[in-house]
């Protein structure tokens, strides 16, 4: 397990500042042990937010990289009586697993969040990355799909339609899959024809699950099938594949900053949402400078000061106009947002409570058709 301590520099004037903001906001925690994923994710986290509340508070930021446990170690803070973590980074399945079993605190976003910079309501701001009643949105990363700009075979043709993976005639070529049914599923039922609105309806028909898995049959033999994110990278890098899903931010990377003839197909992008959940039980004095910190973290100006580190969207639509240029490249980021609207005229949100109650069921349907 790895630490980073973040501590305000000395300095009377800074000592100053400090005590009189702790004055006008009552009794609060001199420290926070924040729970993130490490990486490139949580630098963008520390530069974004954490080091602009440090010198705005001078309190103590622990940055623990262990979200990957969040929810057995919740589980066992839990059962311990002991909760040593102030505020958790999650993904959507687990925020919706922590609230469900009482882990997580519920939020009242209208008080606790701030409101846009647009005037709009934290509920109208953040819209569908409110996914329940405890999580609190950050970040928009999609699942999508990356393709070779110089395949010679599709005679200057573009794939600009989620449809166009399916399409060997046109588009022939190896195309990279994720060797799981989340996702896949409902890529091919859409391009079987049915309807965004009625994907789960049909996913809930006897012979639902077997339409999707038909239609992938057709491809089945060009897919290359994939377990980690950084395989897709690689293997349109090396010309392996034509095509091939995977998640934006492993895009980016591959076409801004290794500069390989690759670009993106964002219709139909997956959105999955990367947010905070408050343990439930927290001390007053915790949980006040949480709430405090959550308030500052998740404002408009803040969400869109991540994406100078990162090409992962803003959850809030107010922060979209305000994203602006990467801070090491030099770019600008806004058309490498997933929640830029141009690249989000079609998107996807997976159900997650369709999935939580099918998840198994189906998961065994498509291991079996995969070893046919």
């Amino acid at each position: 397990m790895k630490f980073k301590t973040l501590m305000l520099s000395g300095g009377a004037a800074m000592a100053v500042a400090a005590s009189a903001f702790a004055a006008s906001h009552g009794n609060m925690a001199d420290s926070m042990t924040i729970v993130s994923w490490g990486g490139a994710y949580s630098a963008s986290q520390i530069k974004a937010y954490h080091n602009p509340y440090v010198e705005m508070t001078g309190i103590k930021v622990i940055n623990d990289e262990s979200s990957n446990e969040a929810v057995a170690k919740m589980r066992a803070m839990n059962e311990a009586g002991n909760i040593t973590w102030d505020l958790v980074d999650v993904e959507g399945p687990d925020a919706v697993r922590l609230c469900d079993e009482g882990l997580a605190m519920e939020i009242d976003f209208a008080t606790m969040l701030a409101p846009g910079d647009d005037g709009s309501t934290p509920a109208e701001d953040f819209g569908d990355s409110l996914i329940n009643d405890c999580f609190i949105p950050q970040i928009v990363f999609s699942t999508t799909f990356g393709y070779r700009t110089d395949v010679a075979a599709w005679n200057g043709k573009t794939p600009d339609n989620l449809c166009d993976v399916f399409d060997l005639e046109n588009f022939p070529g190896k195309r990279a899959l994720e060797k799981r049914p989340k996702k896949n599923i409902e890529w091919a039922l859409l391009c079987d024809g049915v309807e965004k609105a009625d994907l789960y309806d049909v996913m809930d028909e006897e012979e639902g699950i077997e339409r999707a898995l038909a239609k992938l049959q057709t491809i089945k033999d060009q897919v290359v099938w994939w377990s980690a994110g950084a395989e897709t990278p690689q293997l349109l890098a090396d010309g392996e594949v034509v095509m091939g899903s995977t998640y934006n931010g492993r895009l980016f990377s591959v076409i801004e900053e290794q500069k390989q003839p690759v670009a993106m197909l964002w219709d139909y992008q997956v959105f999955d949402f990367d947010g905070w959940v408050i343990p439930a039980g927290l001390p007053a004095d915790r949980l006040s400078r949480v709430l405090d910190y959550i308030k500052f973290a998740t404002d408009t100006q803040r969400l869109a000061d991540q994406a100078k580190y990162i090409s992962y969207g803003p959850a809030r639509a107010s922060s979209q106009p305000l994203v602006s240029t990467h801070a090491d490249l030099g770019i600008e980021m806004a058309p490498h947002m997933p929640t830029n609207p141009a690249n989000a005229k079609r998107y996807l949100v997976n159900n997650l409570d369709w999935w939580a109650d099918n998840q198994d069921d189906v998961e065994t349907k498509f291991q079996s058709w995969l070893a046919q």
